[in-house]
């Protein structure tokens, strides 16, 4: 079966079903961090805070374009969704948008303010035990007989052209407001898990600005990306462990694989030590307390592992907030 791929046309017809519920996403100037890895004047680094959104996290603009985009396939039919956490709660704010009921299979172990989000918004919750499930498969089974059970569509959280398309509309948001100063991109650092935030980005970035270093963010734990661009085709891994919960998919979504390959220059893998680093930088000197996996692609900047050559500005995305309290203390205390 032909797989058809996202291109810069489906972001741009998502970006008007996105401001229909959202206005753009923050991008926020970072001159602590400009001091810190001793930027020359002139060149500017930028954090794109999807934490801002409603539901914490990036996975709100997915959400909403592929619930939008599905809505006559969808009519009166329940939607059915596996998610870490951030699409569970984006997933649901989407089918509360639009009217549409929707279940959710998380992980039990899920930080709790991810459960809260997710009833918040009207979703019913399913648990397994994400431990156990490179054993039992629990993960795709309950999904799979929750949407027969239920006659309902399933959602896949990133590997999906309209998903893709959705989260892209936060890099059109970035190469709109850069463009506006009249400032380029050199290096672009966000995460990559299933791929389905960065390949959006990816399609926007690379239209905006196309001499940009594209670089995909793992960690070292769950780095099934970085050994799929060394060996030219999809690897998976049985069983990714890293703190960054929201990046632990076993492998890149054949949706977004062609359009990874095709823009990402570079991809590097980072210990939890160095995304904890990140977290507690990111709290001390912007106030954002952020879940590991938002901290990600800032400790890659920070780790001095990329070089940053060139004359244009840096972005980081920072991809989600949703920690709970707790954990997050614990996390920062280790560094």
């Amino acid at each position: 079966m032909t797989v058809r791929i996202a291109t810069i046309d489906d972001v741009r017809t998502a970006e008007s079903v996105i401001r229909q519920h959202l206005s753009p996403v923050p991008l926020i100037r970072s001159y602590r961090l400009e001091r810190e890895l001793g930027l020359p004047r002139g060149r500017r680094i930028w954090l794109k805070d999807y934490g801002w959104t409603p539901v914490g996290s990036f996975k709100l603009l997915g959400a909403l374009n592929w619930m939008a985009q599905n809505l006559e396939r969808i009519g009166d039919r329940p939607v059915v969704a596996q998610s870490s956490g951030n699409f569970a709660s984006a997933i649901s704010f989407a089918g509360m948008a639009y009217q549409k009921r929707v279940f959710v299979v998380m992980p039990e172990s899920a930080p709790k303010i991810k459960f809260q989000l997710t009833r918040t918004f009207g979703a019913e919750i399913l648990t397994y035990d994400i431990s156990r499930d490179h054993e039992t498969g629990d993960r795709e089974r309950m999904t799979r007989e929750l949407t027969e059970q239920q006659g309902g569509i399933q959602a896949s959280p990133y590997d999906d052209v309209h998903v893709i398309a959705g989260n892209g509309v936060g890099g059109l948001e970035t190469v709109a407001e850069l463009r506006r100063e009249g400032r380029e991109i050199s290096q672009f650092f966000c995460a990559v898990s299933g791929g389905g935030l960065m390949a959006g980005q990816a399609l926007a970035v690379a239209d905006g600005f196309p001499r940009a270093k594209i670089i995909g963010i793992e960690p070292e734990g769950a780095n099934d990306f970085c050994q799929s661009l060394a060996t030219g085709q999809r690897t998976r891994l049985e069983r990714p462990t890293s703190i960054c919960d929201g990046l632990l998919s076993y492998d890149v979504g054949e949706h977004n694989w062609p359009i990874l390959k095709k823009h990402l220059s570079q991809a590097i893998s980072i210990s939890d030590s160095e995304t904890r680093q990140a977290m507690k930088w990111l709290y001390e000197q912007h106030g954002l307390r952020t879940e590991p996996s938002g901290a990600i692609a800032t400790a890659a900047l920070m780790s001095g592992r990329v070089s940053l050559e060139g004359t244009g500005d840096i972005v980081a995305v920072v991809s989600g907030r949703n920690v709970d309290e707790p954990r997050f203390q614990e996390w920062i205390s280790l560094v």
